[in-house]
């Protein structure tokens, strides 16, 4: 039977993702990919299959689909209310979807970007290295209703039924940043106030970038708008004319002529990512050296995702603490409740 997946019903901002395509800067082309990287792979961990599998990425909703073949799928990212043929699953983790079923996915419930991953990932056509759609520049574009997704032959056929604890990134939070090579056109005044001052991550945020919405007056450096254009990068923040901070994500430009005050390590972009739209976010700048020191710490713990899997049903032999739990609650002996049944 043909692995297939059949898009019935599909939110605007659905769009196939992987890791993207590094390595085109000087083309004009920035990474794309996965808006979040982590979320990619914690589905490629649930699947356990390699990150480079492509996902469906869902901004704010998801849509509905049908199986053509017994599928194995999970699902990572900002949690979305999800059920197969009307019963509800979990998020964050993994799940047989048989043949002929039909998966539904809603709006989120926290954060913004959700992932449907598939065993074998997405198998689309490939272009410059990668089946991303790079929305911004037209290479690829978001799902339609009526679409029908190859899917990959699954390294693990049937093994379902996994969770993950999941890093919690859907509030906001405080965002570690380095030096840019910009961060000296701002006198040390704006940077302190800059490190001070508490930013809402703003709703027109997008792939290529998130405006910060904030109530104290605009952030202004000594070159004003002098600055010659250059490269820029994922994680950079401009500092546009009006004195806002915007981050850059996947889908940026390659090139900005705003001068940057700092750029949020890769390792923290996910926050910034997943943050809602009002949600509160802090920078602090950070040395090299911790930067560095993070940057290896995630990796750690993206390499390790596999070990902290846990089955979804825990077998009662394995909880210690099992008479403790209410087992029967609700249960009765069938005579409608009659205090004087025997």
């Amino acid at each position: 039977m043909t692995r297939r997946l059949t898009v019935h019903r599909v939110g605007p901002g659905v769009s196939i993702q992987d890791r993207g395509r590094p390595g085109y800067l000087g083309f004009g082309l920035s990474r794309g990919g996965a808006a979040d990287l982590l979320a990619l792979a914690e589905g490629a961990a649930l699947l356990g299959q390699d990150c480079d599998c492509a996902a469906l990425e869902m901004a704010g909703t998801g849509g509905e689909f049908e199986a053509h073949a017994d599928l194995r799928i999970a699902l990572t990212g900002a949690p979305m209310r999800a059920t197969i043929d009307g019963t509800r699953i979990a998020w964050n983790a993994s799940h047989a979807l048989p043949a002929g079923a039909r998966l539904s996915i809603g709006g989120a419930e926290a954060g913004t970007y959700g992932y449907l991953h598939v065993g074998g990932g997405v198998a689309g056509p490939e272009r410059l290295g990668s089946r991303s759609a790079h929305l911004a520049s037209g290479l690829g574009g978001p799902l339609a209703a009526g679409a029908t997704l190859a899917i990959g032959a699954d390294p693990h056929p049937g093994e379902t039924g996994q969770c993950l604890p999941g890093t919690p990134r859907f509030d906001g939070g405080t965002i570690r940043v380095v030096p840019s090579l910009q961060t000296g056109f701002f006198a040390d005044s704006e940077i302190a106030r800059f490190e001070s001052t508490g930013f809402r991550r703003d709703a027109r945020g997008s792939r290529m970038g998130v405006p910060l919405a904030f109530d104290t007056d605009g952030f202004h450096s000594d070159a004003g708008l002098s600055v010659l254009s250059e490269i820029v990068i994922p994680g950079d923040i401009q500092i546009t004319g009006d004195g806002t901070p915007f981050v850059l994500l996947c889908e940026c430009q390659t090139t900005g002529g705003y001068p940057r005050i700092g750029s949020v390590l890769p390792c923290d972009l996910p926050w910034v990512v997943q943050a809602p739209p009002g949600a509160g976010l802090r920078f602090r700048f950070v040395t090299l050296h911790a930067a560095l020191a993070a940057e290896r710490s995630a990796q750690v713990h993206r390499d390790g995702l596999r070990g902290t899997l846990r089955p979804l049903v825990r077998d009662p032999a394995e909880i210690r603490d099992l008479l403790a739990y209410q087992l029967v609650g609700g249960v009765t002996a069938g005579d409608d409740g009659d205090p004087g049944a025997a």
